[in-house]
């Protein structure tokens, strides 16, 4: 792979050094193109020679070059100004001025089942372009848009390269169900239940290929997509080929190295002798354990992570076919050992026009392989907690790989109780995935030659993966000794979503009665099926602990209809409702309508604002609408259910043994949660936008949230039961403001900044009223088994923490085991309940983003960062440590976290609100300087090199290593490394 991919490259460079040797015949026309208003040079614009295929592009100060004949006509074009022919003449240099294009400019929005100009759009909805994205970024395509749009937090889960991200848009509006959004790429939805061996699903897309990423966030906008809407929308739309444009080459290209930014702070070789010689005596069975060595175990787990992106693209326009094909590869090396990914990409859009430009072909087909390395991230807390007096390696070790391991007498190892050595459990353990991937879709449109307001759509997509994947443990690993000696899994999963969407679009001015109407009516259906295995067995394959195979499926069937309606030019009405019908559900609770309307007022449209030239836009917005949620977990949940029993627990009949079949609770009456939106702003537009922004308030009610409560003994299968139950409001403020200082033909300066504030309470958990009901534990810790610190409960945030408050002494020291005895009953334990009191919760009070763009000639210099005011974090890597927890009486010793020199707790204190810290941070995520060097090769080439640095700062008072955690409670999170990244991009 990767040596086709170099070939691919060698040619790319050999025909970019052949073509600036070749020169056509007849004159070299040189010259420079600018902006009609303010003389600022325009990037991008295409020059072609009429009736010819030959062409060029200007650079990043306008200037353009080309061999055209003397005799010949050039065509200048841009997007959103408007296009000029002037004939050559034998002149050499032609300088050109284009003037704006008032239609054009109106900046097109993608929505759902179609698009919208800015102008028009009542919902809230933003639009990140490329020019927009953070320039550097990393290979993830999610990091592209981190603090870029307000209401909208992007937390990635670590440094793990093979990982995901969890994306919110206002708050989620679940406690049980997913708060994913519903992901729709080039036209087809994804299935959020992701693919088997990929926990990123946007892995699938190279960044490069990416052109926008639309956010639809409330209901006005999201409605149209019904059922699957309640936790917003994100569309992606890749890139394509343009109508017109020259055959183009472009080379996109990376590589970076990171490295730790820190550590958690663990006692030294020196101090954990100490404190263990303060425990017990020296001749103790603990003191004999100590080793000779100082080893730091977080320095033995981690590596300099590495990676390398290279993305090929050719693009332009033969005939009537605009066209675009790209192929990148990417390769990941995570700061965590072996852990890391390779992947191929590649995408083809093709865009024909047929018909005297009456049917529209649009063709997208993305196809991705790639292979994951997991990590087993247990490695992070066996690094932070095993004694740094052992050594990695240990001669006695031979039949356990040589690792160093804690022994039994009789040399096995010790299977319970202790650490395992954390160099092992990722040498040892050989966890690979290899999935490919398929997206595509063709989208026909056709306007009626005899009614061109009449357009009829049918697009038909479908994504298929097909995975596999091993997890193979060493049969020398110390930990599976006991039981099998090692593992050897494998799992399989085929996946299809298949889209059919069918509908017709008429637009239509009445200019006799200042009106405008634009209507959308269309049937979709969707299929998804999953089938898969699941094998485990020991590493010599001797014996089978689990041989599983299933299949599941459900499908979507919806009406929907939209109609925009717009008076006078500044008076605006959208009217959408969406009919879904979903197989999750039994038939009395299958079909579900959510209806929106939304109402805009352009007041820049008005008379008394018309003429004011300090205002160049602003439009009031309001919006209602009701979007639901069909993702309540698995495909049949309505449905009573039956479970094979294990192979060691079937049921003797004489010398017989029968596997038994186990019901399952269940609820027939689940249906969607419901999520009612409102929403109300302003967008604005000063000094012909060289102030813009936007301010929105929103209220979101969400009823028949899914809850697991107690059900009355013999009325169900189980004592507890998940059921349509609850209820939680969002509601919050979102602003954001954008500043262009300085717009010169030298140098322009773009600065922006947004905020937002989100607050949730939980409105209702149980049918009925019940006094005694604390709420649902929720927030499992690392410690011990069941134990929880968050608590969701009426009246207060989901994942409220819910801890013990500690009681300090004179010196403001914790004293151990001692709390506020908040029940007042004389008995004081974090254990109980009744002493613990709700405090905080995970998420901030105030979350902004900002973002800076200055460009001076051909130097550039960007940065966007993040700061988050208000969020808490329960760090449990500290709260396990405790003088206890040094020695276990098997025959091991386990390191402490420093904080044991200040708690000096005897045992674990879990409860204790000690260990909740304000996580409050700014963290600088990218900056980037760069260079752009016009007139390459032949001077039609453009190269652009840049350095960036992520992840480059963070500012913070959390004691932990990172606090940027999502769900608010730091167990041994992967961490994110400083990248520094060299990066150039090379256009002929």
């Amino acid at each position: 792979m990767k040596k086709c991919f170099s070939i691919l490259l060698s040619v790319f460079f050999l025909s970019l050094f052949l073509g600036g040797t070749l020169n056509a015949q007849g004159i070299r026309v040189t010259g420079k193109v600018t902006d009609a208003a303010d003389g600022s040079a325009l990037i991008g614009v295409t020059v072609i020679e009429k009736g010819t295929a030959n062409g060029t592009m200007t650079d990043a100060s306008g200037n353009y070059s080309l061999n055209v004949s003397p005799a010949s006509v050039l065509q200048f074009s841009y997007v959103g100004y408007i296009s000029q022919e002037v004939p050559v003449n034998s002149r050499t240099t032609i300088d050109i001025a284009l003037a704006l294009d008032v239609q054009a400019l109106q900046e097109v929005v993608v929505i759902g089942y179609g698009t919208v100009t800015k102008k028009d759009a009542t919902g809230s909805v933003v639009a990140i372009g490329a020019r927009d994205f953070s320039k550097g970024s990393a290979a993830r395509p999610q990091d592209l848009i981190v603090g870029k749009i307000p209401g909208v937090q992007i937390t990635n889960s670590g440094g793990d390269p093979t990982s995901g991200a969890t994306i919110r848009i206002r708050g989620g509006s679940s406690l049980s169900a997913s708060n994913d959004p519903l992901i729709v790429i080039d036209g087809v939805p994804i299935d959020n239940a992701g693919v088997s061996g990929m926990p990123n699903p946007l892995n699938l897309i190279n960044s490069n290929d990416i052109e926008s990423f639309t956010v639809l966030k409330d209901a006005s906008a999201t409605a149209i997509y019904g059922s699957r809407a309640s936790n917003g929308v994100i569309i992606i739309t890749t890139k394509k080929g343009l109508s017109g444009r020259p055959f183009r080459v472009t080379y996109d290209g990376s590589v970076s190295v990171g490295f730790r930014t820190g550590s958690v702070d663990v006692l030294s070789a020196e101090e954990f002798r100490g404190v263990l010689f303060s425990r017990y005596s020296t001749t103790s069975p603990a003191a004999q354990l100590l080793g000779k060595t100082k080893t730091d175990w977080q320095k033995e787990i981690y590596q300099t992570a590495s990676s390398l992106d290279h993305n090929l693209s050719f693009s332009g326009s033969y005939k009537f076919l605009p066209y675009r094909l790209s192929v990148g590869y990417t390769r990941e090396n995570g700061l965590l050992k072996t852990s890391g990914l390779e992947r191929l990409t590649s995408s083809l859009n093709l865009n024909p026009t047929f018909l005297d430009n009456h049917l529209f072909v649009n063709v997208n087909a993305k196809y991705m392989n790639i292979r994951n390395r997991f990590a087993d991230h247990g490695a992070i807390g066996a690094a932070v907690s095993f004694d740094p007096t052992q050594p990695v390696y240990d001669p006695a070790s031979s039949k356990y790989g040589g690792y160093f391991t804690w022994k039994q007498p009789n040399g096995d190892p010790i299977a319970i109780g202790v650490t395992s050595n954390p160099l092992a459990l990722l040498e040892l353990r050989n966890d690979r995935s290899l999935v490919n991937r398929f997206l595509g879709n063709a989208q026909i449109d056709y306007t009626l030659h005899f009614l061109p307001d009449l357009k009829f759509t049918l697009n038909a997509g479908a994504d298929y993966s097909w995975s596999d994947g091993k997890v193979i443990v060493s049969e020398m690993a110390a930990w599976y000794w006991n039981s099998g000696k090692g593992r050897f899994n494998t799992y399989t999963q085929n996946k299809k979503n298949e889209l059919l969407d069918f509908y017709a679009n008429y637009k239509k001015d009445f200019t006799s009665v200042k009106s405008r109407i634009d209507f959308t009516a269309g049937y979709s259906w969707q299929h998804f099926y999953r089938e898969g295995s699941y094998l485990e067995r020991n590493y010599a394959k001797t014996i089978t602990y689990q041989d599983n195979e299933y299949f599941t499926e459900s499908y979507l069937i919806s009406f929907f209809g939209r109609l925009n309606y717009v008076f006078m030019n500044r008076y605006l009405l959208t009217f959408t409702l969406r009919d879904d019908g979903s197989s999750k559900f039994a038939k009395e609770n299958r079909w579900g309508l959510f209806p929106s309307v939304a109402l805009a007022w352009d007041i820049k449209e008005e008379s008394f604002l018309k003429n004011l030239n300090l205002i160049n836009s602003l439009k009031l917005r309001l919006g209602y609408g009701i979007t639901g949620q069909q993702d309540i977990g698995g495909d049949y949940p309505y449905l009573a259910r039956y479970t094979f029993g294990q192979d060691n627990a079937r049921y003797q009949f004489g010398n017989s043994f029968v596997t038994t079949l186990r019901p399952e609770g269940y609820d027939r009456n689940l249906k969607w949660e419901e999520t009612t939106t409102y929403n109300a702003g302003l967008d604005f537009g000063l000094l012909k936008d060289r102030i813009s922004g936007s301010v929105e308030y929103y209220y979101r009610p969400t009823k028949d949230l899914l809850n697991t409560i107690d059900v009355p003994a013999g009325t169900n299968l189980t004592n507890r039961i998940t059921t349509n139950v609850g209820n939680l409001v969002n509601k919050g403020v979102e602003a954001s403001l954008n500043f262009k200082p300085f717009v010169t033909p030298s140098y322009s300066w773009n600065f922006g900044i947004n905020a937002t504030i989100n607050k949730n309470e939980i409105t209702k958990l149980i049918a009925v009223d019940d006094p005694n009901f604390i709420g649902v534990e929720t927030g499992g810790i690392s410690g011990g088994v069941g134990n929880y610190v968050q608590i969701n409960t009426v009246g207060y945030p989901r994942n409220t923490f819910y801890l013990a408050e500690q009681v300090y002494d004179s010196k403001g020291f914790p004293v151990d085991n001692l709390f506020v005895d908040r029940s007042n009953d004389g008995i004081v334990t974090s254990q109980g309940l009744s002493d613990r009191y709700r405090i905080k919760n995970p998420y901030p009070d105030l979350l902004m983003g900002f973002s800076s763009m200055f460009r001076y000639r051909n130097f550039d210099f960007s940065f966007n960062g993040r700061i988050s005011i208000g969020n808490y974090v329960y760090n449990n890597v500290a709260s396990g440590s405790s003088y206890s927890g040094i020695y276990a009486s098997v025959g091991g010793l386990a390191n402490l976290n420093r904080s044991i020199l200040t708690t000096k707790f005897a045992n674990p204190q879990y409860w204790s609100d000690h260990f909740l810290e304000n996580g409050s941070f700014l963290r600088m995520d990218n900056m980037t300087f760069g260079y752009n060097f016009d007139k390459l090769a032949g001077e039609t080439g453009n190269l652009r090199v840049y350095l960036s640095m992520q992840n480059l700062f963070v500012v913070t008072r959390y004691s932990g290593l990172d606090p940027e955690v999502f769900n608010g409670i730091d167990n041994n999170i992967y961490p994110r490394p400083r990248t520094f990244m060299l990066g150039a991009r090379l256009e002929f």
